[in-house]
């Protein structure tokens, strides 16, 4: 089988989701598989802290989620899908995501998207 990503000529600006990244972000992406249900949903809202304490995020995992540095979720090993399930419970919306990724307000980044109505 080969190889379809070159090591040696990586894509400026993206993170692959591989082995080493899913581990590197366990933590994280237990944090997101756990918000399935409401009452977890509820509890996380209710005290951030306490829930991600029961979780076993590091300090570092801790810190970008209470900044809401979703970027830094990524980079720290978030799966997008589990990271979608975080930043829904508070507030944050796929495009609101994006915009937040990219350094952007959300309206610059709608713009970019030539997408009219989006939340």
């Amino acid at each position: 089988m080969t190889q379809q990503l070159d090591p040696n000529n990586p894509i400026p600006g993206t993170y692959v989701f591989d082995g080493r990244m899913s581990r590197k972000g366990y933590a994280l992406n237990k944090l997101g598989n756990s918000l399935l249900t409401e009452e977890a949903r509820t509890a996380f809202k209710a005290d951030e802290d306490a829930y991600i304490d029961q979780i076993g995020l590091t300090a570092e995992q801790k810190q970008l989620v209470r900044n809401r540095d979703w970027l830094g979720c990524v980079r720290a090993g978030a799966n997008i899908y589990f990271l979608i399930k975080i930043t829904m419970v508070l507030g944050d919306s796929l495009y609101k995501l994006g915009a937040k990724q990219k350094g952007m307000t959300y309206e610059e980044f709608l713009a970019t998207r030539k997408v009219s109505g989006a939340t």
